[in-house]
């Protein structure tokens, strides 16, 4: 299993929010470009990025900033976070990211998905928000009518290889993640699924490694200093 720390972007500043609460940030490092250093100084070879601010509002306000973390680190990129056009989804993978994530755009534009994954096929990831059972869009903002269960069928029958699944309710709340949602997730789908939000012990790296899952993002608890970063990783093979 890869771990992927995250870094989530605003006004080109690493930032959290407290279960997607855009009025409950944190800034921890004015320079994302240091925090992928720092990633890369303690072993991870990929890293995660999330533009809030193309989550919400759309677009590649921060693109910038990824493109220095592209040339600074070398590492394996995956960005999401407003990919809701084929152009954007071209600018950041011609920029040098790696992967691609769909979030409200794989939900609402079933076309545009099925687009992009003809496109640009593993490149491309899907970003599947999870609130109480059901799949929230627009930067977590909405929650909609679809099951969580429902939109996973969907999106194996279109040949999505990797989902990366977040339980919002557990995400900067440093509870632990959510065990039996993976679980069950991992064991009725074939996709690769990457786990988000509550990872903040080295037990839930090692429960979700168990169950066989392609990867785990870690975000508040490395900035917190709850979990070793280079021990995670350790961990997770």
């Amino acid at each position: 299993m890869l771990i992927f720390p995250a870094i989530d972007l605003v006004g080109g500043q690493a930032v959290r929010l407290y279960k997607g609460d855009y009025e409950r940030m944190t800034v921890y490092n004015p320079d994302p470009v240091a925090v992928a250093q720092d990633f890369a100084a303690a072993g991870s070879g990929q890293v995660h990025i999330v533009d809030l601010e193309g989550a919400r509002d759309g677009g590649t306000p921060n693109l910038d900033t990824i493109c220095r973390i592209v040339s600074a680190t070398g590492m394996f990129v995956e960005v999401g976070g407003g990919i809701r056009s084929m152009e954007t989804a071209e600018r950041y993978l011609s920029s040098g990211v790696n992967r691609v994530i769909l979030g409200t755009a794989a939900v609402t534009d079933e076309a545009f998905l099925r687009s992009a994954l003809r496109e640009f096929g593993a490149a491309v990831a899907v970003g599947v928000d999870i609130r109480d059972g059901f799949v929230a869009v627009k930067g977590w903002t909405e929650k909609t009518a679809l099951r969580c269960e429902d939109f996973f069928a969907r999106l194996q029958d279109l040949g999505v290889q990797t989902v990366i699944c977040t339980d919002i309710s557990r995400d900067g709340a440093m509870l632990g993640t959510n065990r039996e949602l993976y679980k069950a997730l991992s064991a009725r789908f074939g996709m690769a699924l990457i786990a988000s939000g509550g990872v903040s012990a080295l037990e839930d790296v090692t429960a979700l490694r168990d169950m066989g899952l392609a990867g785990a993002i870690i975000g508040k608890a490395y900035y917190t200093g709850a979990i070793d970063l280079a021990k995670a990783i350790e961990a997770a093979k």
